[in-house]
């Protein structure tokens, strides 16, 4: 992991220095262009490790969702007459997508003799689910104290089955709020550009004049309100996309994507607007 996320950070500054560079040495005189270059530089540093958080994120629901499959396999292998090592062999055979490298490994372990219990504590730390953690957590009290192993596997496989089947319903009921969390962005964003476009020329004509004591420009006026307003949008984006990605799929990981798309539009429209 300590590897991955050196890598990612490497990645990331091989993006980040050249158009940080290329920005200051060019671009400085360009104000709105100058600020989207170094905010597009900033958030490429982290999008390597984003996106490898985001696929770790995937695979483990991959995982889960195909969990309950090679139980269901499994058991059927198991009351077909089989030992529990070779119901693991024939399963391993089959495709479970991710989870398939794992089942291969736990039956080449229970093939050298690595006894049950350790060998599923391995794969639950591997996976790192919790609920594969908890089912795993199931099997092996239930093998250490004599349960029918096989009604055990059957009752845990409908129960990850049931979760799924939980998540998919959660899934399809928030897909209505995740385009309300859209709607509400894009509406603030036009507000933000009404206010850009027709309350600051209202506000600047102080020009000259003193507000608040102090003497400021037109110029430094309206400077001051395009910052305001761009980190407005940003802020608003960012925790708009967290709050549409938790809702959708139950991370804020996932809500990052939903976050960066927001952020990137949402300032690239204000400096159209602009």
């Amino acid at each position: 992991m300590k590897f991955e996320w050196t890598k990612d950070l490497a990645i990331g500054l091989a993006i980040f220095f050249p158009i940080f560079l290329i920005n200051f040495f060019y671009f400085q005189a360009h104000e709105n262009l100058f600020y989207f270059l170094n905010f597009l530089s900033l958030l490429l540093l982290f999008v390597p490790f984003l996106i490898s958080r985001y696929k770790e994120h995937k695979r483990i629901k991959e995982i889960e969702e195909m969990f309950h499959v090679f139980l269901r396999d499994f058991v059927q292998a198991i009351r077909s007459g089989m030992s529990i090592p070779v119901a693991l062999k024939t399963v391993a055979e089959n495709d479970y997508k991710s989870l398939t490298p794992f089942v291969k490994k736990m039956s080449s372990q229970l093939e050298w003799g690595i006894p049950l219990e350790k060998v599923l504590l391995n794969f639950s730390k591997q996976v790192k689910s919790r609920l594969i953690g908890r089912i795993v957590s199931s099997i092996i009290e239930s093998h250490e104290f004599g349960g029918n192993l096989s009604d055990t596997l059957d009752a845990l496989r409908a129960t990850a089955l049931e979760t799924e089947k939980l998540r998919e319903e959660r899934k399809l009921y928030l897909h209505s709020q995740m385009i309300t969390g859209y709607i509400i962005f894009f509406v603030f964003l036009a507000v933000i550009i009404g206010l850009k476009l027709f309350l600051i020329p209202s506000l600047t004509e102080a020009t000259g004049k003193e507000v608040l004591g102090v003497r400021v420009s037109r110029e430094e006026l309206i400077g001051e309100y395009e910052t305001i307003f761009r980190n407005i949008i940003l802020i608003q984006g960012f925790f708009a996309g967290l709050s549409v990605g938790k809702m959708a799929e139950g991370a804020v990981i996932a809500g990052l994507k939903h976050s960066i798309f927001m952020m990137v539009v949402g300032i690239l429209i204000y400096m159209l607007a602009s």
